[in-house]
């Protein structure tokens, strides 16, 4: 696991403090990082025991119940002791990837129902399966279904996968209703809701309210949090393909998708099925564009930048109260690909959900996809790598997450405002620093929407601040931002605020909020914010420079914009604060090192996926170098893989056109310094 590096560096008006004999506000300190917050445990199993958990819940008297992709369900007694009991419940159930308690009952989604497990004569395992509800399969090895969570009516949710045939790139709904989710009554009745899912891994029951999380795919260009409504469409149009049927709430057809924008069912000279690639001279086609055209498409709440906010999104969870410190109301979500757990804050803007992810708690033994809240406030995670790939060294298990009760310095939330971003923190904010633009960068930008596996961040634009407004107890930041972009990303890097009692960076300096609609409401005026930017060059400074080398200062250069040199300036500083500085040119004999490439490796997210060694969710570097690509045909792969060249690797590499040449290439070269 790739840890970020301890270090202080001060910032630029800082530096100068000390060189004019001042101190700072306090002594130069370590910033600490979030395992330093919480805790991850192993949760100790039965020798021999495979959990490769699908499902967790708590049970009335604090055992936790844990149902496996292999078909078993255990009850575990004391899951917080030093020696937890296991406890086998049922077994030779069909891949069952979810579990609810409700009434005395369990209930799980199996592979091709919901289905009702109860232990009638007390002597602790399942005497009684009992399907609830049956829905079609037509055999095909990706028709996962997932759930069930269960709503305030006492009523079922349950999300079903797509299939994958061949074609494997053009994911279908071969029987009906997969793609969609389903709401059960308790007596078996079954109600389609919602389509436009594609692998929709996790359910959240939030406050009465559906949401799930979707994963990049064919249409899908990251993944996210979508809202679901009923009679919505998410994403993907394969479960359109039932909508003619006379209890779908959903009237749309996969024809007026197709018509506004091509499925690719391409066919080469031979008849054989052609990948649909990513065409970079294409005009971008994005969500929001199409919603304009198709009001019942439901934009995604979050999105959760692939590869950044994880790769294979998962469970939705509400933080209770009291629970997890500044955070509780929030949710988490899981990530299987990259073993880690992200955290999202929404709010309604004009009646709809949006809101941002920040990075929470990595370091995970394999992929999270189920987690439970235990009765002493800590957090269970259930966890599988099988068929999926994901970081960490184990295929399976179960860990807890516990919070040391200390409050780290973090963006607590960030809302959307009519003129840029309120930040609010969890402790005070260092005045100086919060109050300087150098602190603070945006940039936005979207994914595409197209029948392509992924999609490269397009239309991307760097964004000025303005100003910023710091409240008088150092809480809350108010971000004065130019050009805000409805439909877009909008990513806001903290690299140089500071926290006022200890001088600590942040532990997470990033948020992607999510702007579907930006907000009505007053805006700030120049006059009342500060517009200090210590990146840029005082007047004073200006002039001399310009009378030692005998030009005349102009008024351009005087009125340098806030927005573009700031960013410069702020993106070297953090780049440097972070370890990430751009890799010195080195002789053409001098051999690239992990350490060379690794700032780029992390820039373009081929960390996410990748490891030097080991087999993760893609090959490792190692593997790679052992097919002698050239350095060339190595960028070309980056840009447009070739999954069919790695056919043991579940989740296939999205094209990666955004990776500049240049980098690609230094990547290319170190990578065939492994051979």
């Amino acid at each position: 696991m790739l840890r970020r590096a301890k270090r202080f560096l001060l910032p630029a008006f800082m530096a100068g403090a000390l060189f004019a004999g001042q101190t700072p506000n306090a002594q130069a300190q370590e910033s600490p990082m979030e395992e330093d917050f919480f805790k991850i445990m192993r949760v100790p199993s039965p020798e021999g025991t495979l959990l490769e958990v699908g499902g967790l819940v708590i049970l009335p008297n604090g055992s936790l119940a844990i149902s496996t992709r292999r078909g078993d369900i255990f009850i575990v007694e004391n899951p917080t002791s030093a020696k937890p009991h296991f406890r086998k419940f049922a077994a030779g159930l069909h891949e069952v990837l979810g579990l609810a308690y409700k009434d005395g009952a369990l209930y799980c989604a199996q592979r091709g129902e919901l289905t009702k497990l109860m232990d009638t004569n007390n002597d602790g395992k399942a005497d009684v399966f009992e399907t609830v509800y049956a829905w079609p399969l037509s055999g095909n090895y990706h028709e996962y279904s997932f759930g069930p969570k269960v709503a305030p009516d006492g009523s079922f949710f349950v999300s079903t996968n797509l299939g994958f045939p061949d074609p494997w790139w053009h994911a279908t709904s071969l029987v009906p209703w997969r793609g969609w989710m389903l709401r059960i009554s308790p007596d078996g009745k079954m109600e389609p809701w919602a389509t436009g899912l594609r692998s929709p891994a996790g359910l959240g029951m939030i406050d009465g309210e559906m949401f799930y999380t979707e994963n990049q795919g064919d249409w899908v260009g990251s993944g996210g949090v979508w809202h679901v409504k009923k009679g919505a469409f998410t994403v993907h149009p394969g479960g359109l393909r039932w909508t003619n049927m006379p209890n779908s709430p959903v009237k749309m057809s996969r024809e007026q998708v197709y018509a506004k924008i091509n499925p690719r069912f391409e066919k080469d000279a031979g008849g054989g099925h052609v990948k649909p690639e990513n065409k970079v001279n294409e005009p971008n086609v994005t969500m929001f564009d199409m919603k304009k055209q198709f009001p019942e498409m439901q934009l995604p709440a979050v999105w959760l930048p692939h590869g950044i906010m994880g790769i294979s999104n998962t469970e939705i969870l509400k933080i209770p109260e009291g629970h997890f410190g500044p955070f509780e109301g929030q949710l988490l979500v899981g990530d299987q690909g990259q073993s880690k757990i992200m955290r999202v804050v929404l709010e309604k803007v004009k009646g709809e959900y949006q809101g941002v992810a920040f990075d929470f708690r990595s370091g995970f033994q394999s992929g999270v996809l189920r987690m439970a809240w235990a009765p002493d406030k800590s957090l269970f995670v259930g966890e599988t790598a099988r068929g999926w790939g994901a970081a960490g060294e184990a295929s399976e298990g179960l860990q807890r997450v516990i919070w040391n009760s200390k409050v780290p310095f973090e963006m607590r939330t960030v809302k959307a405002m009519p003129d840029g971003f309120e930040v609010e923190f969890t402790t005070p904010v260092d005045r100086k620093s919060g109050e300087d633009l150098a602190s603070y960068t945006v940039d936005s930008y979207i994914y595409k929407y197209h029948a392509v596996y992924g999609s490269p961040p397009v239309n991307s634009k760097k964004l000025a601040v303005k100003g910023v407004k710091l409240s008088e107890d150092g809480m809350k930041a108010r971000v004065l931002v130019d050009n805000l972009r409805e439909g877009y990303i909008h990513v806001l890097k903290l690299d140089g605020v500071r926290a006022k009692e200890n001088y600590y960076t942040l532990v997470h300096p990033t948020a992607y909020y999510t702007l579907n609609s930006i907000p009505e409401g007053a805006k700030l005026a120049l006059k009342d914010v500060s517009t200090r930017n210590s990146a840029l060059p005082t007047p004073s400074k200006t002039v001399a420079s310009a009378k030692k080398t005998g030009a005349k200062p102009t008024a351009t250069a005087n009125r340098l914009t806030a927005g573009s040199t700031a960013k410069a300036a702020t993106t070297a500083k953090a780049s440097t604060v972070a370890g990430n500085a751009e890799p010195k040119a080195k002789p053409a004999n001098v051999v690239l090192t992990f350490n060379d490439v690794k700032p780029l490796l992390a820039k373009n997210t081929c960390l996410a996926c990748h490891t030097v060694e080991k087999k993760q969710v893609g090959p490792g570097f190692r593997e790679i170098a052992k097919r002698r690509y050239t350095n060339q045909k190595i960028v070309d792969l980056i840009h447009n893989p070739k999954p069919e060249n790695w056919p043991n690797y579940a989740t296939p590499m999205p094209p990666m056109p955004q990776v500049p040449k240049s980098e690609a290439l230094k990547i290319a070269a170190w990578i065939n310094t492994l051979k």
